[in-house]
């Protein structure tokens, strides 16, 4: 599938603002701003707050003041406008209806009743992390008339066998098989609100994004939205995969690790240079052979010496 490489360079920041912005929040929109500026081209700044049960407006204004305070610039976003806003999600619901309903015409998705509690029942087994189960098909061959709940989620009907593929700027060639590593999955949900995987599409095309820089765990949403592009005649951007920031323990930074928000971090006088300096630290220790609880520990000294 062709992409949109060969255009003015146009990069996105879309933090949620269901909290407080971390390190590793931070860290993956540096990254982001670099490669834009490496490239001469647009950072925009895209709210996503299509979660209206935890999307605050002192987490919007929090974000926007974290942001700014650690010295990120964008050219386009909710506080300056741009030509192509509005630049929060909410209030872009017309284009993401307009693409569920390509999707419904196309034969692409279909209703399902089934909630995330009913697939892992089906599967007879939790399932281990944090991504999507599997879904195990059932309601893809139910007609919608035989479907008497009218809470229904839509789901994506995904190639079964289908290898996708995809080359990530970061990690190199990348290849997930539908219906194995990945089932059909939701794109709008039952209390009329589009899907993650089905709004940040619709935006990162309509916004013209030409490479989308996130964390690693999201890896494997890249094959789903790949599905979309494709079914909705969209091309689809690059794609840069930054390694996660963990704690002490290993394990990757979450907003309810407030010791480690940048708001927190502030406030005990950490300063963006010496945050930065920390991650170079822990980058060098890793090229130098430590392990990973030696490199925490070094993390670790550094975030102490900030709030001395």
């Amino acid at each position: 599938m062709a992409t949109r490489r060969d255009t003015h360079y146009r990069g996105r920041l879309a933090p949620s603002p269901t909290g407080y912005l971390h390190l590793g929040h931070a860290r993956t929109f540096w990254i982001a701003q670099m490669r834009a500026q490496a490239r001469g081209g647009t950072l925009v700044l895209r709210n996503e707050d299509l979660d209206r049960a935890r999307c605050k407006p002192p987490f919007v204004s929090a974000m926007l003041e974290d942001l700014k305070w650690f010295g990120f610039h964008w050219q386009e976003g909710p506080d300056c406008g741009g030509p192509f806003g509005p630049y929060n999600q909410r209030d872009r619901f017309d284009l993401y209806r307009a693409a569920l309903r390509q999707l419904k015409e196309s034969g692409c998705v279909y209703p399902c009743t089934c909630s995330r509690q009913d697939v892992l029942r089906a599967l007879q087994a939790p399932h281990q992390g944090e991504d999507e189960p599997i879904y195990p098909g059932t309601c893809r061959q139910h007609p919608k008339s035989e479907i008497r709940n009218p809470n229904w989620n839509w789901r994506f009907r995904v190639p079964e066998g289908e290898a996708l593929r995809f080359d990530d700027g970061c990690y190199g060639p990348q290849q997930f098989v539908a219906g194995k590593d990945f089932g059909d999955f939701v794109v709008w949900r039952h209390d009329d609100v589009p899907a993650y995987q089905l709004a940040v599409v619709v935006d990162d095309a309509a916004m013209q994004i030409t490479e989308v820089v996130r964390g690693t765990d999201l890896l494997k949403s890249t094959v789903r939205q790949l599905l979309l592009y494709r079914a909705l005649g969209l091309a689809p951007p690059e794609f840069f995969h930054c390694p996660l920031v963990t704690d002490h323990a290993g394990v990757r930074l979450a907003k309810r690790h407030d010791a480690l928000s940048l708001r927190t971090l502030r406030r005990g006088g950490a300063t963006p240079v010496l945050l930065k300096q920390a991650w170079e630290l822990k980058r060098l220790s890793l090229s130098d052979g430590r392990g990973e609880s030696e490199t925490a520990q070094v993390w670790d000294a550094e975030i102490t010496e900030s709030e001395r």
